[in-house]
């Protein structure tokens, strides 16, 4: 489970250390340093050892960044983080500014002029890189390229050890291919690109490219490695010897060189005079600029490993089928102790999280949590992010909402789900509200759509009766989701921002819409849903592509306008009830079984 820094930490904890590396950038002539939340592989779920920006600032978010200057210092957060923020990060060293609106570049404006604000360049995208270094000659500042970088330095022996866990083979009856296979194809991928090797940093195109298994970032069954990948299909794979495993050598074959991490620099020298393909959103800049002075030619373009990856085989989306089940029984145990026990003695966040943390472990098979849950309670609920800590924990008030976003990871598949249930009676404002988003989420998982079409031509669909009724939501409607891997995975998605990747059959995706209300109460309903191509429509002229729901749990009905339904939305909602009592129902007993059919009754 997640190892990370106390969420309920005083807020002195992060500027203890901000004296430290200033007195580190002072060291190395900087007037400033630049703290991005990623690390050096992109990663959004670090391993502690990584976790640069929770050390220096306190702040524990999954997305962030910070600026440390000589005399002042700034934290970033998105929306989804304003609540923990203050919480976690001490206003009075640190000013909170907005992430996305007008950000790092920004404040990068307002340095004074001259000054040298200093960058690790294994934890920045070229491309963030470039609009971080524009800002900064507005100013009339300059960056500059650090290593080692001040806060590691400052850090320093009381750094965490880099995370060591074993990888592990990843067998052919959960992975559907082998890795020499899927080496050959990604290899004609590259050759296609017009580069002669690939650089692969992603863990989760580690994992899945040679079918191993890890356990470096957290939440994610992920190893941190680096490879090279040649159009022939072999390769060199870096890995810590210590994670190395007896039985890995032979499970890669000898078309794979096993190699430490202190080779890869000599490696990169290698491809002197070669073309070699590298994902700027993936791999840092690092990469980029050894390629470049060791005389190869970085060929800027996505992963070869990221497609092929999103689109699943038919033995991985079976066992996705499976894990979902498994997880469906784990979250109805949950949902009868919410609307039973729940409704007696209603629970605060961190006992609903656990609650259901337990029902997940009783079913023997799970790995992980998919991500840390999301139990928010009351007005909790309008962070969509919200998580709880020992501070912020509320118990569920008597009618009011609770919003519940979690998964689990499998061997044979990663889940997402969220609820939305009422303790108490809904107000006729929550159940109007509620029944819009669940409006969104059927239109969305009956929709049909021609090949080319991209996520962001179908979002509207799940916003339209929002939209009608003059509300929104401001986050995605759905992410990728990995096969025990990570539960954001690109590059599909489901969001107002244009997408050019075509949905594609196998690719796994969320259905979450929600509506939020600040201060009083939240709504998001989600299932996991598989691209399909199913039967021809009749009178149809074209074959076209749709969804399989991969999720199943009820969706509470104390929470429906049934007015608001159409005939259409209800015969749809109850089909899928019907699917879950016929999926669920047999491997549930006694009360949970009875309360299931009442939960699945047609509205």
């Amino acid at each position: 489970m997640r190892q990370t820094f106390d969420e309920s930490t005083d807020p002195s904890f992060g500027p203890r250390h901000v004296p430290l590396i200033r007195k580190a950038m002072e060291a190395q002539g900087l007037d400033g340093f630049l703290i991005p939340h990623e690390d050096e592989h992109q990663n959004e779920y670090l391993p502690e050892a990584n976790d640069r920006l929770a050390w220096a600032t306190g702040f524990t978010g999954s997305a962030g960044a910070a600026v440390i200057l000589k005399d002042r210092a700034a934290v970033f957060v998105d929306g989804r983080y304003t609540l923990q923020v203050g919480e976690q990060v001490d206003g009075a060293v640190f000013e909170i500014r907005d992430l996305v609106e007008g950000g790092v570049p920004a404040y990068l404006e307002t340095a004074s002029p001259g000054a040298v604000i200093g960058y690790d360049p294994r934890l920045h995208s070229p491309d963030a890189l470039h609009h971080l270094r524009t800002a900064a000659q507005r100013a009339g500042a300059s960056l500059k390229p650090v290593e080692p970088n001040p806060l590691d330095a400052a850090w320093g022996a009381d750094r965490p050890a880099q995370p060591q866990a074993p990888i592990v083979p990843h067998p052919l009856e959960f992975a559907g291919e082998g890795s020499p296979a899927k080496r050959e194809r990604v290899g004609k991928a590259v050759k296609d690109a017009g580069a002669d090797a690939a650089v692969i940093t992603a863990p989760a195109s580690i994992a899945w490219l040679f079918n191993v298994r890890g356990g470096d970032v957290i939440r994610s069954p992920l190893p941190i490695g680096q490879a090279i990948l040649k159009a022939d299909g072999t390769a060199r794979l870096f890995l810590d010897p210590v994670k190395v495993t007896g039985d890995l050598p032979a499970w890669l074959g000898n078309q794979v060189s096993l190699e430490t991490p202190d080779a890869l620099p000599a490696a990169l020298a290698d491809l002197k005079g070669r073309k070699v393909l590298v994902d700027p959103a993936q791999s840092s800049a690092w990469y980029f600029d050894t390629l470049a002075a060791e005389g190869a030619e970085a060929v800027r373009g996505m992963d070869p490993c990221t497609l092929p990856r999103a689109c699943k085989n038919a033995v991985e989306i079976e066992g996705t089928r499976r894990a979902h089940i498994r997880d469906g029984v784990a979250v109805t145990r949950f949902l009868h102790w919410i609307a039973t026990e729940g409704q007696i003695n209603p629970p605060d966040e961190k006992e609903a999280v656990a609650k259901l943390e337990g029902f997940r472990e009783a079913t023997g098979h799970l790995k992980d949590l998919s991500f840390d849950t999301i139990g928010a309670a009351n007005g909790h609920g309008a962070l969509p992010h919200y998580r709880p800590t020992e501070r912020s924990n509320e118990r569920c008030a008597p009618g009011s909402l609770l919003l519940v976003d979690s998964g689990g990871q499998y061997l044979d598949g990663t889940t997402d789900i969220t609820r939305t249930m009422a303790i108490g009676a809904p107000s006729a404002e929550m159940k109007q509200r509620y029944t819009l988003v669940l409006k969104g989420h059927l239109h969305l998982a009956r929709i049909r759509f021609p090949a080319g079409t991209t996520g962001s031509a179908i979002d509207a669909l799940a916003r339209a009766a929002l939209w009608n009724a003059g509300l929104d939501y401001d986050h995605g409607t759905g992410h990728g989701v990995g096969v025990y891997l990570g539960v954001h995975e690109g590059p599909q998605r489901i969001a107002k921002a244009p997408n050019t990747i075509a949905l594609k059959p196998g690719m796994i995706l969320s259905n979450e819409p929600g509506y939020y209300k600040p201060g009083e109460y939240g709504i998001r309903i989600e299932n996991l849903q598989v691209v399909t191509q199913p039967a021809d429509i009749p009178g149809g002229e074209r074959p076209m592509l749709g969804f399989e729901t991969l999720t199943f749990a009820p969706i509470d009905r104390a929470c429906i306008e049934v007015d608001l339904l159409t005939d259409e939305e209800r015969v749809q909602l109850n089909g899928y009830h019907a699917e879950v009592l016929a999926k669920i129902g047999p491997l549930v007993e006694g009360d949970v079984r009875a309360w299931l059919e009442g939960a699945c009754a047609p509205v």
